[in-house]
Formats: structure tokens, sequence, C-alpha cells
């Protein structure tokens, strides 16, 4: 029996940030003479990819879409009130707890939906994203017609932003290797299908499914309210 672990919208948001954030790292990359340097514009398609202006304007439609999807997914968090992705108290110490079950040092704890390990590294990403957004909004302003900043700020405006940029690229390599444990490879297909097995989510997420379990019992409650209701009625 499978369970669904994500919606549809929440998978179209997974993938347009993830698609939008590896056309800014390429393009990003770009911006510097690398690609030519060492013939990656000589591949087969490629030839755009040491023009300056070309990797310019993708790196700005790029960002523009990661913005209005990011500003999308608060909206979406804030209306839907599914708050099981953002950090809580305790996630470093659970963090810690679960590599170490991973050596056979201690047990895995319960987990809930999401590991302690991914609303941590969600809150890296979601920090660094806000300030590329940031620091790239301000790096666009500095180039229009009238516009002056100090030859130090335009300097730190862009080591900001390559930090981020580099601690973001870290975290999605992170994100990747994670899914060489054998016990996280079931989530990969969750991001294409939305669903888990219902076993997995028994087994390793045990405060997810006493959720999903007492939600159950309180909507047969209710249902059996209501007909009992409705039978009451009827009797009237």
């Amino acid at each position: 029996m499978k369970i669904k672990r994500h919606n549809i919208l929440v998978r179209f948001i997974h993938w347009t940030v993830a698609i939008s954030i590896f056309i800014l790292l390429f393009t990003g990359f770009g911006q510097m003479p690398i690609y030519k340097r060492y013939f990656i514009d000589q591949l087969p398609g490629l030839g755009w990819s040491s023009n300056f202006l070309i990797t310019l304007n993708i790196h700005y439609v790029a960002a523009i879409v990661l913005i209005f999807i990011s500003a999308y997914y608060i909206t979406y968090l804030l209306y839907s009130k599914r708050y099981d992705i953002l950090p809580r108290r305790g996630d470093i110490k659970e963090s810690v707890q679960i590599f170490a079950s991973m050596a056979g040092l201690a047990p895995e704890p319960e987990n809930d939906k999401y590991l302690a390990e991914q609303r941590l590294a969600f809150a890296v990403t979601a920090v660094s994203i806000l300030a590329l957004i940031i620091t790239g909004i301000l790096k666009v302003y500095k180039n229009m017609p009238g516009v002056y900043l100090s030859t130090s700020s335009v300097f730190w405006l862009a080591q900001i932003h390559n930090l981020f940029t580099v601690i973001l690229l870290l975290s999605i390599i992170v994100h990747l290797l994670a899914f060489i444990i054998k016990d996280n490879r079931p989530l990969v297909a969750s991001m294409f299908t939305g669903k888990i097995d219902q076993d997995y989510v028994i087994r390793r997420h045990g405060k997810w499914w006493q959720k999903m379990a007492a939600r159950s019992q309180d909507k047969s409650k209710e249902n059996d309210a209501d007909r009992s209701a409705d039978e009451t009625m009827t009797d009237v």
C-alpha cells in the first residue's frame, strides 16, 4: 500500500526550484571565462555557454523564475499551514543520533514526515536562496542608470553572493549524496510519484504514521457523529 507524501503542487515547486537553481549555477559560472578556457563551449549544443550576454540573460530569466516560485512557496506554506519541513528545537541533536544509528552506535529516533537532517538542510537551502535573491537584486540595481555604489560595497556584494552560491552548491551535493544511503533511497521516487510505501513509513517515520492514524480516527469519529445525527433527524 502506498501513502501520499507530496502533493502535485509541492512536487511542481520542488522541481521548478531545482531546475532554476541548476540553470542559475551553470549560467553564473558562465559569467567567468572558464567555459571557453576549458573548451566546454566546444561540446555539442553548448556553443552559447561562453557568450556573456546570452548567459547573463538566461541567468536573469532563471532568477525571475526562482524569485516567483520562492514567493509562491512561502504563500503556500502560510496558507496550508504545513510547517513540517521547518526546523525544530532539538533537530541538531536528533540529526547526530540519526548519523550515529547509521554507524550502528545508536538506535534511530522515531522520525516525523521529514528527518531532522532534512529540516536542517531545508533551512540552509532556504537561507542561501534568500541571500542570493537579495544580493542578486542589488547586483542588478547597481547596474541601473544613475545608481552608484562604492567600490567596497560592490566588492562585498559580490563576495556575499559568491559565498552563498558555494554554500548552496555544497548543500545540493550533500543532499544528493544522502541518497547513497540505502534507507534514504525510497524517498527519491516519492519526489516523482508523490507516494511512498506504507511499510517504510511505519518503520522509519513512526511519528508521522501516528499523526496520520490519529487524524484518520478523528475523521472516522466525525463521520460517525454526522451519520448518527442524520439518522436522528430521519427518525424525527
